[in-house]
C-alpha cells in the first residue's frame, strides 16, 4: 500500500474518532441537562413553609431565653439549651435556603428596618407578628407574658406544657406541607422536614418524661 493511501486512511479514521468523541460529549451534556431539568424544584408552598417555620422557631427561642432565670432544674436548663442550639441552626439553614432561591427572608427580631436584612432582599414581616396568622402551637402574647411571670416549679410545668404544644404545632405544619400536592419534592426541603419531624418527636418524648415528674403537669391547651 502506498504512503499516500495510508495517509488518507489515517486521516479518515482520525476524523471518525473525533466525530465519535464529539457525539459522546454532546450526549453526556444532554444527559446532564435532562437530569437538571428533571430535578424537582421548590414551590410557593415550600417557600411559605420555610418562612413560617423561621417565625415558629423564633418564638421557641423566646421561650428558651426565659429558662435560665426561672428554673433550678438542671434537666430543664439542658433541654432548653438543646432546643436553642438546634433551632438556631435550623433557622440559619432556612434563611440560607430562602436566600439561595431569591425568596424573602423573615426578620426573626421583629420589624427593625431594611438594614437588618440580607442584601438584595426586602423585609418580609415575620408571620409571628402578623395579626390573624398565629401558626399551630404558637403562644399568644398573653400566654408568653404568663410564662414569663412564673418561676420555680410553676414555670417548669408551664414551660414544658407550652413547649410540647409548640413542638406539636411544628409537626402539624410539616404534615400539612407533606400532604400538599407537589410540595416538598426538592431533596433538600424533604430531608429538612423529615429531620424536623424526627427531632421534634424525640424532644416531645423527653419533655413529657420531665413533665411527669412535675406536680400538676396538665397541658393548658
Amino acid at each position: 500500500m502506498s504512503i499516500t493511501l495510508i495517509t488518507r486512511k489515517t486521516r479518515r479514521l482520525s476524523s471518525i474518532a473525533v466525530a465519535g468523541a464529539a457525539a459522546l460529549v454532546s450526549l453526556a451534556a444532554a444527559g446532564r441537562a435532562g437530569g437538571q431539568s428533571a430535578r424537582p424544584s421548590h414551590t410557593a408552598d415550600d417557600v411559605k413553609f420555610m418562612q413560617n417555620m423561621i417565625s415558629h422557631h423564633a418564638q421557641a427561642l423566646e421561650m428558651t431565653a426565659l429558662v435560665p432565670a426561672r428554673t433550678a432544674r438542671q434537666k430543664i436548663r439542658l433541654l432548653a439549651e438543646r432546643i436553642e442550639i438546634s433551632q438556631k441552626d435550623e433557622i440559619a439553614l432556612m434563611q440560607r435556603w430562602l436566600t439561595d432561591r431569591h425568596e424573602l427572608v423573615p426578620d426573626t427580631h421583629g420589624s427593625r428596618g431594611p438594614d437588618h436584612h440580607p442584601p438584595g432582599h426586602e423585609m418580609a414581616m415575620s408571620a409571628a407578628h402578623m395579626p390573624g396568622t398565629l401558626m399551630p402551637g404558637m403562644l399568644t402574647a398573653e400566654q408568653l407574658s404568663q410564662l414569663a411571670s412564673k418561676k420555680g416549679p410553676e414555670f417548669d410545668r408551664l414551660f414544658l406544657e407550652d413547649m410540647i404544644g409548640h413542638h406539636e404545632g411544628a409537626l402539624v405544619m410539616v404534615k400539612a406541607l407533606l400532604g400538599t400536592n407537589g410540595a416538598a419534592q426538592e431533596p433538600e426541603i424533604f430531608r429538612f422536614t423529615s429531620d424536623i419531624d424526627a427531632d421534634q418527636r424525640a424532644e416531645i418524648m423527653r419533655m413529657r418524661a420531665l413533665l411527669s415528674g412535675t406536680s400538676g403537669g396538665t397541658p393548658r391547651r
